[in-house]
């Protein structure tokens, strides 16, 4: 195909520092120079115009078809599998008439690694002290995502640069999401023993995140003046980025966009991930964008106003407001109170309910912070309202059937519910709220955990039913002292309690958010 053949839009994610949105557009000037006469726009995710849709638009106007959609971003993570590709969906929509494509990101490129080489060693030439690379430890930062495979490439970049150019140690940290953080990851480089620590940026632009990394390396310096620390650029707007970003828009018109599928947490199943296959396509910045987008499209938007439960849900609240005096009650005790009386149909079980002193306000808050629900079985996970977690943003995890579930069940004699509870903790550590309806072993390992491990979930919400343990793990819970715990007495209870439990939680939140009630 001839430069007329097709347009390309080069889609970056956006930044609020002016000096990277320079960036982006000095490489788009770099690729137009390139190719005189093909048509090459661009757009943002967020927090620059314009936006993706204004650059698809543009080239649009321009009249060339077909059109690449091109990631600038260097993995493929969140954005390149999630966000980019359901904004393309969006158009395709918006113009059924056009022909578009997908590219991938740049990946590994040996340009890019040659690069690397370029920026490392611009940083060894400004120091006044030779040493040699055996004695320097090499620290690459990368961005940091949700996705496993995206971070691990990191790690295989700072190996090849290690053996590459003889470093005599390599470290690998994020600058966000993932861990170690950047201030963790250099005081870990900095007790290697090395002489000399070289700072690697393994980014495409300038920006906040940038310059985080480079103020955490001149404090590193600060620390250890017996430590001489070079701070790396970052890969910029450079002529060999241009080129394989055209190669990616080539690639993506002859539908050969090849991303590494083999490792996708959202095609096979990857280890702490399993829950993941499958899941939904949503962009998450639909904010970003200038026109609507027809509500079967849309991903659960965050509501302005407090929680509008259904016409029957709101006359059986009326019914159960109404049914006994509450008066006495605190307004978010009563709250959790009444969607269980809701859900058992019975007014009696509010005699048995314990709430331990700021229970609720304390789950409340840690599903605005941590955003984490942990539950004993999949019962109480199908009884949360998605449309709350969606709009909050609150993920759920539940591990009773996962296959290291099983594995540790059988080597501790654990049962499986119990050692569900034992990796929430294993994973998350405190940053989680516990939902337990089925199993009163999943309570007991959560009580022991507190006690003999230090382990201070947010909230543990304990309301198994049965007649097995039932009875002694909820008052074990409640003896527990060192967490909030909203549990009962008795042997009434069960994964439906739970699931209601949280999602009143769920509703004080939005409630919250809305500014129409405390946590």
């Amino acid at each position: 195909m001839n430069a007329q053949d097709y347009s390309i839009v080069v889609a970056a994610h956006g930044s609020r520092d002016p000096r990277a949105i320079e960036e982006v557009e000095a490489l788009v000037a770099l690729m137009k120079a390139r190719c005189p006469g093909r048509t090459i726009t661009h757009g943002y995710l967020e927090f620059a115009r314009p936006t993706i849709e204004e650059g698809v638009r543009s080239a649009i106007e321009a009249g060339t078809r077909p059109i690449v959609m091109l990631p600038a971003l260097l993995f493929a993570a969140t954005h390149a599998k999630n966000d980019m590709p359901g904004e393309l969906a969006l158009l395709k929509r918006e113009y059924p008439q056009i022909d578009f494509h997908f590219g991938a990101p740049v990946d590994l490129h040996p340009a890019f690694l040659r690069l690397a080489q370029q920026r490392i060693t611009e940083a060894e030439a400004r120091s006044a002290r030779v040493i040699r690379r055996t004695e320097a430890c090499l620290v690459v930062v990368g961005r940091g995502t949700s996705d496993p495979d995206a971070n691990s490439e990191v790690s295989k970049l700072a190996r090849m640069l290690h053996e590459g150019l003889g470093f005599g140690h390599s470290y690998v940290c994020y600058a966000g999401t993932a861990e170690p953080g950047i201030s963790a990851g250099l005081r870990t480089a900095a007790r290697l023993g090395c002489v000399r620590i070289v700072v690697f940026p393994y980014f495409l632009f300038d920006g906040l995140l940038v310059k985080r990394i480079y103020a955490a390396a001149d404090e590193l310096a600060e620390r250890h003046p017996e430590l001489e620390v070079l701070k790396a650029g970052y890969l910029g707007p450079h002529e060999d980025v241009a080129e394989v970003l055209l190669e990616r828009a080539r690639e993506g018109l002859q539908g050969r966009a090849a991303m590494n599928c083999s490792l996708c947490k959202y095609r096979v199943q990857i280890v702490g991930f399993e829950e993941q296959v499958g899941q939904v396509q949503r962009p998450h910045h639909l904010a970003a964008r200038t026109r609507p987008i027809e509500p079967a499209m849309h991903a659960p938007a965050t509501a302005p106003g407090p929680y509008a439960p259904h016409p029957i849900e709101a006359e059986s609240l009326r019914i159960i407001e109404a049914g006994r005096d509450w008066s006495g009650w605190a307004a978010g005790e009563r709250r959790v109170a009444q969607r269980l009386v809701h859900t058992s149909g019975d007014f009696d079980i509010v005699d048995d309910l314990y709430f331990s002193p700021g229970a609720v306000a304390a789950g409340v808050r840690a599903l605005l912070r941590c955003r984490r629900v942990v539950a004993d079985v999949s019962m109480v996970s199908s009884g949360l309202k998605r449309s709350l977690l969606d709009q909050l943003g609150v993920a759920v995890w539940c591990g009773v059937h996962d296959r290291e579930t099983q594995v540790l069940a059988e080597h501790t004699g654990l049962t499986r519910s119990a050692a569900g509870i034992r990796r929430a903790w294993e994973r998350w550590g405190n940053e989680v709220v516990l939902a337990i309806g089925d199993a009163p072993t999943a309570v007991m390992e959560a009580v022991r955990l507190v006690r003999a491990q230090g382990w201070r979930p947010q909230l543990i919400v304990g309301l198994p039913v049965g007649f097995v343990g039932t009875r002694e793990c909820k008052e074990a819970l409640r003896k527990c002292l060192q967490v909030p715990r909203i549990t009962n007495r008795g042997t009434r209870g069960g994964s439906p309690w739970a699931a209601s439990v949280i999602n009143a939680l769920l509703i004080g939140a939005v409630d919250h958010l809305a500014g129409a009630s405390t946590p």
